[in-house]
């Protein structure tokens, strides 16, 4: 086999695995993406439904969810097997969930925050030199609600 062949398979061979390597790293960004949406979705409807789960089931997500403590640790500190605690944390998701569907409050809060961002974009957008401090006085109500504050101008 003459060199330059041998040369062109191991390009290619080191080609082939760095792609291999760019698209594992993509999908583990990705998961990790997914996971972290996944938690953040969970805190929500915790602060909304998190008061009508059991004392044990809010203690377990409490856990789970602010304080990263894995299912061993929640389950030592609780006394309870880690299979409790992965049960405890499950059919509590799915009760939140259950009450998602039925009450919508975390997609209404949602789409109310989407819609005020617009208002907000709309009235920035209204700005003059005429009607300047009117602007800044209904901006700066607005701002509380969409967790903006309110740059001071000097």
């Amino acid at each position: 086999m003459c060199q330059g062949k041998m040369l062109d398979r191991l390009w290619l061979l080191r080609y082939n695995s760095n792609v291999k390597e760019k698209a594992l790293a993509h999908i583990f960004v990705k998961q990790v993406i997914g996971m972290m949406e996944q938690l953040l979705y969970l805190s929500a409807l915790f602060d909304l439904y998190g008061a009508l789960l059991t004392e044990k089931q809010q203690e377990c997500l409490r856990m789970h969810l602010f304080e990263d403590f894995s299912l061993s640790e929640i389950g030592e500190e609780l006394g309870i097997s880690r299979q409790a605690v992965y049960d405890n944390i499950h059919r509590s998701q799915k009760a939140m969930e259950a009450y998602e569907e039925k009450l919508g409050l975390a997609q209404r809060y949602q789409e109310e925050r989407q819609e005020l961002a617009k208002i907000y974009e709309s009235i920035e957008g209204l700005r003059q030199p005429s009607n300047e401090a009117a602007v800044a006085e209904v901006l700066d109500r607005l701002a509380p609600f969409l967790g903006r504050s309110q740059e001071v101008s000097l």
